[in-house]
């Protein structure tokens, strides 16, 4: 795994205590959503149509640090919704980094300028820039012109100050092999963020845009070419090389959504954060009362065609370190 080297010995150890233990089930990210309101309307999104006083809704600090403690996840994602909307993300962040969680924060940039004082560079902080494609794609993919350029120049202010800058990129069936090359290509030499995520998009029932959702069969031809002739080695990716090989169509893998649980306004969503099956109170009762067995691909039809990392890189993580080889293949790539 291509992350840093004081947080790979950290999961590492954190997973295998866990497996000598002998706990079954384990969080290694949490998904915390502290609310729904975003400032763009992007086609492929289902998380903002939720109704006018859902999307009012600010989850206090305080329950999402209690949530994140209670599950005893190392990683933190916080999404949305665009968290940054939130009036106290700063202190949430603070909270979290204080207890030495690695947190993620998820933003598509716009609020970053006015937002950036209320955090500081950390080694357990990082941003998490959505971008889906050069500027013509990226802008419309979010549905709006512009947001392309104010990302790319929210990105180097904080590489300025000093932060931590990583990227996420969703992939649609209106994507070639081309766009996501020169996507990557950009983010990893042009505008030289410290990794790189790239998941295919999940058909959200609620997502206005239904039509430009890839099917498996879909995903694994786009990454075969995309990786052709191993450019993926000089990709500063944050997945693991399994994962990589997932989407290739090289190996396949369970989904193990119960290792990236999602904690939203609603509780613990059941059984992750792109279905919506019913809610938990605890992280324990999501885990115990779950029926994780009738989820994946051949058991749930709504999972016949996801290949999310949220779902299948936790399974490739647990892969990689129960095998030597893999484990030094890792290492190699990162």
């Amino acid at each position: 795994m291509t992350m840093p080297l004081r947080q790979s010995l950290r999961i590492g150890a954190y997973i295998l205590g866990r497996k000598l233990r002998r706990v079954r089930r384990f969080p290694l990210l949490v998904e915390l959503e502290p609310l729904f309101a975003c400032n763009l309307a992007c086609a492929g999104c289902g998380k903002i149509q939720q109704p006018a006083n859902v999307l009012r809704q600010r989850m206090p600090v305080e329950q999402a640090v209690a949530a994140v403690e209670e599950c005893g996840a190392p990683m933190v994602s916080i999404a949305g919704g665009e968290p940054l909307m939130h009036p106290q993300i700063g202190r949430m962040v603070r909270e979290l980094v204080a207890r030495k969680k690695y947190v993620f924060l998820c933003t598509n940039a716009l609020l970053i300028p006015k937002k950036i004082d209320q955090f500081e560079p950390s080694p357990y902080f990082a941003w998490t820039v959505h971008i889906d494609g050069l500027r013509e794609r990226h802008d419309a993919s979010v549905c709006k012109q512009g947001v392309f350029d104010e990302a790319v120049a929210a990105v180097r202010e904080c590489q300025r100050r000093g932060f931590r800058v990583t990227t996420n990129t969703t992939v649609f069936s209106t994507d070639s092999p081309k766009t996501v090359v020169d996507v990557l290509n950009y983010l990893n030499d042009d505008l030289a963020v410290d990794q790189m995520m790239v998941s295919p998009a999940y058909a959200y029932d609620k997502a206005p845009d239904q039509e430009h959702f890839l099917g498996v069969e879909e995903t694994r031809r786009l990454f075969r070419e995309v990786f052709a002739g191993g450019s993926r080695r000089r990709w500063r990716f944050n997945h693991s090389p399994l994962f990589l090989d997932f989407l290739e169509g090289r190996i396949d893998f369970p989904c193990t959504a119960w290792a990236i649980p999602s904690y939203s306004l609603f509780g613990w969503q059941r059984p992750c954060y792109l279905m919506a099956d019913g809610y938990a109170r605890t992280y324990r009762e999501l885990v115990e009362e779950t029926d994780w067995d009738a989820y994946g691909r051949g058991r749930d039809p709504r999972c016949a065609n996801c290949m999310a990392h949220c779902g299948y890189e936790p399974t490739a993580v647990f892969a990689t370190l129960a095998s030597l080889k893999e484990t030094l293949r890792a290492i190699r790539n990162g």
